[in-house]
């Protein structure tokens, strides 16, 4: 397992320069959370190092505290299917929650289904409803039109005011930037 900069540089060079591992940098600069963040993805998918879910969850975890939204989407990824950690759909639920407060579109999706089915979160319509309309809001063509139907489904099993008070959330809700 990589865990020293010398290791890191190491495997840098053995890709020819394309893992941005030499952009490691202090742990609390934006090129340690991406570097961090791209080394849990190498492992995560066996790419120049052998695939390690458990390795990737380190790495994604070291990222993810520090305010990465892709490493927190990859690391509730891991928790939910129990790949390298043991599955928790509460966790999952967690991470992919701090990913959706930044406005990651993916995890804005695995929250509108998390409510909707009651996985890792008690079920509640009008926090899928809400989750939904922001998913569709920050989505384009095609997936725009998708979101969009998943809310129309949605509020088909909701009650009107339950409704207003989901747009109500829609509307307030702020995304927040990481440190």
């Amino acid at each position: 397992m990589l865990s020293s900069k010398k290791e890191l540089l190491a495997l840098d060079a053995e890709q020819g320069g394309n893992t941005g591992l030499q952009l490691w940098g202090e742990q609390d600069s934006p090129l340690f959370r991406w570097s961090s963040f791209r080394l849990g993805f190498l492992y995560h998918n066996g790419k120049g190092v052998p695939q390690n879910y458990a390795e990737a969850a380190k790495w994604y975890r070291m990222a993810a505290d520090e305010g990465d939204d892709s490493a927190q989407l990859n690391l509730g990824l891991l928790y939910y299917t129990g790949e390298g950690v043991p599955q928790d759909y509460g966790e999952a639920i967690k991470w992919y929650r701090k990913a959706a407060e930044q406005g990651d579109a993916l995890a804005l999706v695995k929250l509108v289904l998390a409510y909707a089915e009651g996985k890792g979160v008690p079920q509640d319509y009008v926090q899928a409803h809400m989750w939904a309309n922001l998913a569709a809001a920050s989505s384009m063509g095609e997936e725009q039109k998708k979101q969009a139907e998943i809310r129309d489904w949605i509020a088909a099993k909701m009650a009107p005011e339950q409704i207003a008070e989901a747009q109500r959330l829609a509307r307030e809700w702020k995304p927040i930037t990481a440190k």
